[in-house]
């Protein structure tokens, strides 16, 4: 590359210098800055995933400076003591292949300690994680439609609100492999967002979250005992934005789940693996109709 390239109006140094190579935690700045580059990669984050990525743990996202300029950056969000999830990583195009992004990685992993650590990784690199411990177990497949307005049963969906918060934390456990609440305030809260659940008997079914995305919307999580339910979550979510461009992240161990993606005619657009470093989480799958995030879990 040239020498006269910039990054954040900085000129680029093109040599490996670890000398003057320091990873450090991000700041709630510096995570805004990393979803910005995601944009940039064409991932269209969410408009609020940096306030909501971040509440899932502040100490979790770290950058790589190199005479303090910015080049990689990546998250390893710690859940509890038995998990963790890595993601966010980027390295700015004109530092790739140089020994950069590695040392971010290794530092991600032993501030993970010795929990059991999933990822989302993207299918060309599954080999290179693998090297560093990552075992794949399935496919998480990134399905595109267009929004309709669509039948729903509205006396079994309703509004999640703050007083529903707690039961939808106890539900969500069944599908992720550790408490999240923090998190999930935010993001079920988040602004631009709608969120509902699905009720019956007086018990929680299941629930779904839509955000706004720098283009469309996207929906995860969607979490459902049964496809009938699922299917009534999709529906009732996509309802007010007739026209839109929507995205949903299905987990292909699902099968049902796929089987809705096929149904509705959406399209698969990426894909990712989805990987761990000590196993299949015991996790209810079969009610996994939507994975939260890529970044996230």
């Amino acid at each position: 590359m040239a020498d006269n390239q910039f990054i954040n109006n900085k000129p680029v140094n093109n040599q490996f210098n670890h000398k003057n190579y320091i990873i450090r935690t991000m700041t709630a700045d510096d995570v805004s800055l990393a979803v910005n580059w995601a944009g940039k990669e064409g991932w269209n984050p969410g408009l609020n995933d940096a306030s909501t990525f971040y509440h899932a743990d502040p100490s979790g996202f770290f950058v790589g400076e190199l005479d303090d300029q910015i080049i990689a950056v990546g998250s390893a969000v710690i859940y509890d003591d038995q998990f963790a999830f890595c993601g966010l990583y980027i390295v700015a195009p004109e530092y790739r292949g140089k020994g950069y992004g590695l040392a971010l990685t290794k530092h991600r992993l032993a501030h993970c300690g010795d929990r059991n650590i999933g990822i989302d990784g993207v299918l060309e690199n599954v080999k290179i994680y693998q090297r560093i411990g990552y075992v794949p177990f399935y496919e998480n497949r990134r399905y595109q439609f267009t929004a309709s307005a669509k039948l729903f049963n509205p006396i079994y969906i309703k509004p999640i609100t703050n007083d529903d918060l707690q039961p939808i934390f106890v539900y969500d456990r069944q599908c992720f492999p550790a408490p999240r609440n923090n998190f999930l305030t935010h993001w079920i809260t988040q602004p631009q967002a709608k969120s509902l659940f699905y009720t019956a008997d007086g018990k929680i079914k299941g629930y779904v979250v839509r955000r706004r995305c720098l283009e469309g919307y996207k929906i995860g999580p969607l979490f459902a005992d049964n496809a009938e339910v699922a299917q009534q979550l999709l529906n009732a979510v996509q309802v007010d934005i007739e026209g839109e461009t929507v995205l949903l992240d299905v987990p292909e161990i699902n099968q049902e789940a796929v089987k809705i993606a096929e149904q509705e005619k959406m399209c698969v657009v990426f894909a990712t693996a989805r990987m761990y470093q000590k196993g299949l989480p015991n996790i209810d799958n079969n009610k996994i109709f939507g994975i939260t995030t890529f970044e996230l879990g």
